[in-house]
Parts: structure tokens; C-alpha cells; sequence
């Protein structure tokens, strides 16, 4: 019978997941993702739906988190990935977690995508993303960078979002990167309206916005049950979601930003931002148009 270490180990074999069949490659500009991190993130959000998948399964460990070894990595981009193609860099884990300061496994696969020329997608809640030796080793033809923002107050940061850089840090990552010329987004997500000072949001000095709304399943009910959750009455695949209407009137308080788009879960939702009001129908993520060398 095998142990957790074993079971841990198992699961992260799958550290590379082709995304071409799944609704997650056909609404947005990328088919694959690549975890640098695996079976847990020291981040440990409340609200992380990768958390509540892998507790379920009893996988979840913030505190030691499996690390991809660097040449296995080599080997999936030059068997897996094409050149102009673009892979996000996190999927289940925050590639920008703290273990990165020490592993240092994020900025070697930055790196070697580089050199084969494909395209990487960075989602963070994490201010590494923005210092220099980041700056100088990320190609700004190739990376395209979503920071997260869920909240503006500290104290429910710590709260919700314990081992995350704080959401002043996170902001002025955006900015830096969006004065170094990066194709770079405010990632407000997952958007819980009781956490966010809007006016706040709308002052951040950066050109694009994407909104992801929270999703409820019985795992972040429980560990939210401090947070007014009774306006989530939709219910879809099993989570709970804000209705179609309620969503329509938080984006509308959205003003800061050049370009504004909502990357949603619930299909007819999708459809209905894709149709009326994404800044690129065809990618909620909204990348930078990829500029073939």
C-alpha cells in the first residue's frame, strides 16, 4: 500500500498538463501549463480552489512543497513546447512562491523558454516577480504577467492570504513592470467585493484589468465562514457563483483601467462577457498580441 510520500510523488509526475481539450485552452491564448511547484503553495489562500482540490484528496502540504526537477523541465520544452506557443507558469501552485527564493527552479524554466522561444504566462500573488533579477531575465516578447490582486487591506491579506507578498507590494510589482514595458495585467482575483477598496483598484497605474470571480465549493465555504457568502445562489459543477446581474454591476465600478476583461467559469457568463464586453473576444487572459522574432 502506498504512503503519502508516495502518492505525493505520483501526483506530481503530472507537473506538465496539456490543456488543448479542456474549456481552459479554448478561452484562453495558451494550451499548456507548467507547475514549477507542486502539492501545495506556501501561500495557502483561503479561497484557492487548487487548495481545496488537493485537501480533498489529502495532497495539500503549503509548508514543504514539491520542487520540478529543472531537467525534466528541459525535456518537456523541447519534446512538448513549439516556438510562438505560450505555457502558464502555475496552474495548481504559485510558480512565485517564497520556495522559489531559495529553489530558483521559476527562474531557471524562464530561462530556457527563452532559448526555445516560447511564450510563458506568469499568474503571481507574489512581489518577486518585479525585482531585478527577474526583470533582467524575463524576455519582454515572450512574458505576459498577471499579478493578483484579491484584496487592499493588509489585515485580510494576512488573513486569507497568509504566506502572499502584501497587496501594497503586489501593486507596486504592477506598476514596475508596467513602467518596464512588460505586457503585464491586474489580476483582481478572485474579486470578493467585501475586500476591496475600488477606488484603491482603479488608481493602480497599469493599462489592463482581468476580473475572476470567487467560485464556492464545501471546502472554501468552510474555511471562509466569516465572509457573507449568501449572494453566491448560483449553483454550477459544484460551486456556488454571484448571479450574471450582480456580476454586471461590480464590473461596472471598474474605471481605471484602458482595457478590461473577466475570465469566468460559469459558460453562459463566459459567453456573455466574450460577446459583449471582453477587450479580446478571443482570450479572456487579453495577451499582448505574440510578436514572432
Amino acid at each position: 500500500m502506498e504512503n503519502l510520500k508516495e502518492i505525493e510523488e505520483r501526483e506530481f509526475k503530472s507537473f506538465f498538463k496539456d490543456l488543448s481539450e479542456g474549456n481552459e485552452a479554448r478561452r484562453c491564448n495558451y494550451t499548456t501549463r507548467l507547475d514549477t511547484y507542486g502539492t501545495g503553495c506556501e501561500h495557502d489562500c483561503k479561497y484557492c480552489y487548487a487548495k481545496s482540490l488537493l485537501s480533498f484528496r489529502g495532497l495539500w502540504r503549503p509548508h514543504n512543497p514539491a520542487v520540478s526537477d529543472i531537467d525534466e523541465i528541459r525535456k518537456v520544452i523541447k519534446k512538448e513546447l513549439t516556438p510562438h506557443s505560450v505555457v502558464r507558469l502555475g496552474g495548481m501552485t504559485d510558480c512565485f512562491q517564497p520556495a522559489e527564493r531559495q529553489h530558483r527552479v521559476t527562474l531557471a524554466t524562464i530561462k530556457e523558454l527563452n532559448r526555445a522561444g516560447v511564450g510563458y504566462l506568469i499568474v503571481t500573488k507574489n512581489k518577486l516577480v518585479a525585482e531585478d533579477e527577474y526583470i533582467n531575465a524575463m524576455d519582454r516578447g515572450l512574458a505576459h504577467i498577471q499579478v493578483s490582486i484579491t484584496t487592499t487591506d493588509a489585515g485580510i491579506s494576512k488573513r486569507y492570504e497568509p504566506g502572499a507578498s502584501l497587496p501594497e507590494e503586489r501593486i507596486a510589482a504592477v506598476e514596475r513592470l508596467q513602467r518596464e514595458g512588460f505586457d503585464v495585467s491586474v489580476r483582481l482575483s478572485p474579486y470578493i467585493p467585501q475586500f476591496v477598496n475600488i477606488d484603491r483598484i482603479n488608481a493602480i497605474k497599469c493599462d489592463k484589468i482581468l476580473v475572476e470571480f470567487l467560485r464556492v465549493n464545501s471546502w472554501i465555504a468552510k474555511w471562509m465562514r466569516d465572509v457573507d457568502l449568501r449572494p453566491y445562489t448560483l449553483v454550477k459543477s459544484g460551486y456556488k457563483h454571484l448571479p450574471l446581474a450582480v456580476k454586471r454591476n461590480l464590473i461596472s465600478k471598474i474605471t481605471g483601467f484602458k482595457q478590461v476583461s473577466v475570465c469566468e467559469d460559469v459558460y453562459g457568463h463566459w459567453k456573455y462577457w466574450k460577446e459583449n464586453f471582453n477587450a479580446n473576444p478571443d482570450d479572456c487572459c487579453n495577451l499582448r498580441v505574440f510578436k514572432k522574432k
